[in-house]
Formats: C-alpha cells, sequence, structure tokens
C-alpha cells in the first residue's frame, strides 16, 4: 500500500448518511455506462466508457456512513500500454463525522504518480470526485456525462 496513492478529500454540511447515499448512487456522478447494483456488500458492477474505460468492481467494505471500498476485478484503459494498469487496485471511500459537517475522503489505492494513468485518471476523478459527487452531496445533482440520445454509444 502506497502512501502516494490517489487521495481526494473535502468536508460538506451534509450528515454522514447523506453522503453515504450519494457515494452508493454512482449512476447519479459517474459517467458511462454502469451494469449491476452499486449499493450491497458482495455486489459486483461493471462500468464503460464508450471504448475507453472499462472496468469491474466488487464492493468488498460496505460500513453504513462510516466507510466504502471497491476491489478492481478486472479493467481495461485504451489509452495506456499496461491497459489493465487498475487490475487489483482499490478505490475507498471514507466518510468521517466533523465539526463542519462531513468530511468524504476518496483514494484509489495503487493508482500512484509512477502509474502511466495517473496524470489522466488523477484528472477524471478530480472531476467526478470533487465536482459531480461533491455537487451531488450537497445538492443533490451530480454531473455525469449526459446519456447519448441516439444510443450511439452501444457498439
Amino acid at each position: 500500500m502506497s502512501n502516494d496513492s490517489l487521495t481526494i478529500a473535502y468536508t460538506v454540511e451534509q450528515s454522514p448518511e447523506e453522503a453515504f447515499a450519494a457515494i452508493t448512487s454512482v449512476r447519479d456522478w459517474w459517467s458511462g455506462d454502469i451494469d449491476g447494483r452499486t449499493d450491497q456488500l458482495g455486489d459486483v458492477f461493471t462500468y464503460r466508457y464508450e471504448d475507453v474505460h472499462r472496468s469491474t468492481q466488487r464492493i468488498t467494505e460496505l460500513a453504513p456512513a462510516r466507510r466504502i471500498a471497491w476491489h478492481i476485478e478486472d479493467s481495461y484503459l485504451s489509452f495506456v500500454e499496461d491497459k489493465n494498469e487498475w487490475d487489483g487496485t482499490e478505490v475507498i471511500f471514507e466518510v468521517t463525522p466533523t465539526d463542519a459537517g462531513t468530511e468524504v475522503r476518496f483514494t484509489h489505492q495503487g493508482l500512484v504518480p509512477a502509474g502511466e494513468c495517473f496524470d489522466s485518471c488523477s484528472s477524471a476523478w478530480h472531476f467526478y470526485i470533487g465536482g459531480s459527487l461533491r455537487n451531488l452531496i450537497a445538492k443533490g445533482q451530480g454531473q455525469p456525462n449526459p446519456k447519448e440520445a441516439s444510443g450511439d454509444l452501444a457498439h
């Protein structure tokens, strides 16, 4: 476990329960096609964005209003040499009550600066975690990319 893994943290005024509910509503903040449930321990879901990114996540920890962990079982990233760079990494959400509200701490354990995907992937995670998810928690509306009206994403 590297201390260099990508971490994004911020505080919102909402309760830990509200933050937790938003995190588990993955379709409301992460773009792409998501198949499977995203809110129960042991659930497996697949994320796909065009032919650019695909990953299969298993929910390995689900402590209500406290912690969620996904184990990346399988991945494909078209834009890096090691197409399976995310395989075996962990995505962790920690939710902690504070005097100001709730701290949300996201860590993609294994996504480190030495990895080829780090720059592109960390930029995307900053948008989705620091922007879309944060807005979903704070304002009730995330910013996943709109679905193609014509269904062009189905290949």
